[in-house]
């Protein structure tokens, strides 16, 4: 491992935006209230959102960098600082599609796919005491391989590693310098894995609760694994809707583009009890089920009998299809006191009651196509507030670079203005027209011209 001097380039910070009644959006509530958001502000590049512990500042993952978001007013929601166009010892940073926060330390990490072109690979600490004034702690690490995804909790920082001998879970102590104490492979665990396509057992994401990281390996599912000695991860369980014969008859196409498998994200319940298992997945012209992928929900009280419960389907798309220009396939969501605050991309944000997770409740739902691909929802605290990025990054789109405000359930107060009414063709949960889910935007299309030279 290498650690290089760091320097950093400011950008321009967004702007507030008011929401235009000429924007065409969809806004409907279980009730038949109108829904749509508070505020919006432009973030240039925005991929990932996470909330500070403050539930006051909003930090955006934006390709080249990321930017801090003061969210205390959701109604007003302002950039703080950009930090764009990074560089470490003189190579750039890019692709940084993920940042985690805990704390007064922020983890900016990347490329999220491996590039051969001098990009820096690996993670930089920040002090975000103060959100307006980020500044770096330390030198950055160099890993020496491409970061897709990252947690952050109680000074470890938990990396995905998808070189082709391990997909692996590496976990580091950032209470001072960076030092790696801790991993977990799953070829190491399951050997028979390398025989399949590299993308199709990729570690995709990883989450934390309590003494537990959540693992969504894309067709070869999701582990669960006790991190309570962080030196020496075991593994608890594993939830699967493929297996390794079934991806063998694939094309590798089919096997990471298509359903069945598609593990993209996942993440427990407050109680530890109920996983959700995000499929991030698009047409691909095969046998059913062929379409965009949606979030599973499975009982976990007894660890090594994972049951599915239910199924939540994405929003329906003429063209579902990687190219297609509209994708409502699940990415990125948070599960949070009976209820799951998800987003579909250009098929928007939901809200679901699953209190009684066998037979999910639609609660919400709000979408502009055109304008918003959601790239995650998030949960700030107090909860009355929910974050959720729009991304530019979706191939064949027109959609913005921003992150939305709402109301954790989505209801439009009497005061706000500027904000549509319900339109024609959307529906909320009375009649909703979810069918049928999980990668990340450029990530994917930079991939496929890794391996079939577009």
């Amino acid at each position: 491992m290498q650690r290089r001097a760091f320097l950093r380039a400011g950008g321009v910070a967004g702007a507030t935006v008011a929401l235009p009644q000429s924007v065409t959006a969809s806004t409907a509530a279980a009730d038949g209230s109108d829904t749509g958001p508070l505020g919006r502000v432009d973030v240039e590049g925005a991929a990932e959102a996470v909330v500070g512990d403050d539930g006051e500042t909003a930090y955006l993952a934006a390709t080249t960098g990321f930017a801090t978001v003061d969210i205390s007013d959701p109604t007003a929601p302002a950039v703080l600082a950009e930090r764009l166009d990074l560089e470490a010892d003189g190579a750039r940073m890019t692709e940084l599609l993920d940042v985690a926060v805990d704390g007064d330390r922020l983890a900016v990490v990347g490329p999220a796919n491996p590039r051969d072109d001098g990009t820096f690979h690996g993670f930089v600490l920040y002090d975000v005491r103060d959100p307006a004034d980020p500044v770096v702690v330390g030198d950055p690490y160099e890993t020496g391989s491409h970061i897709h995804n990252c947690a952050l909790e109680d000074d470890l920082l938990y990396v995905v590693e998808n070189d082709t001998d391990g997909h692996s879970l590496v976990i580091f102590d950032v209470s001072d310098d960076p030092e790696e104490i801790g991993r977990w492979s799953l070829l190491e665990h399951e050997p028979e894995w390398a025989d399949a396509f590299w993308l199709a057992r990729y570690l995709h994401d990883v989450t934390i609760h309590g003494d537990i990281a959540v693992l969504p390996h894309w067709d070869a599912g999701t582990y669960l694994l006790d991190v309570s000695d962080p030196t020496a991860p075991e593994l608890l369980s594993r939830v699967r809707e493929t297996d390794l014969e079934a991806q063998r008859d694939l094309g590798d196409r089919e096997a990471y583009m298509g359903l069945p498998g598609n593990d993209h994200y996942a993440m427990l319940g407050d109680g530890g009890d109920l996983l959700a298992v995000g499929r991030e997945a698009w047409s691909v012209d095969g046998d059913a089920p062929d379409g965009p992928g949606g979030i599973d929900l499975y009982d976990v009280s007894d660890p090594a009998e994972p049951e599915r419960l239910s199924t939540i389907d994405a929003p329906a798309a003429d063209d579902a299809s990687y190219y297609g220009g509209t994708w409502t396939t699940s990415h990125n969501f948070d599960l949070h006191d009976g209820r799951l605050y998800s987003s579909w991309y250009q098929g928007g944000i939901k809200v679901h009651d699953v209190s009684d997770p066998g037979a999910p409740e639609e609660r919400a739902h709000w979408r502009d196509a055109d304008t918003a691909g959601f790239w995650t929802a998030r949960v700030a605290d107090p909860s009355e507030t929910l974050v959720a990025s729009s991304t530019p990054l979706i191939p064949n789109a027109d959609t913005e670079g921003a992150l939305y405000t709402f109301s954790t359930d989505l209801s439009l107060p009497d005061s706000s203005t500027g904000l549509l009414d319900s339109v024609p063709g959307f529906t909320g949960s009375a009649g909703a027209v979810g069918l049928a889910a999980g990668a990340v935007g450029l990530e994917w299309l930079r991939r496929r011209r890794g391996t079939d030279g577009q």
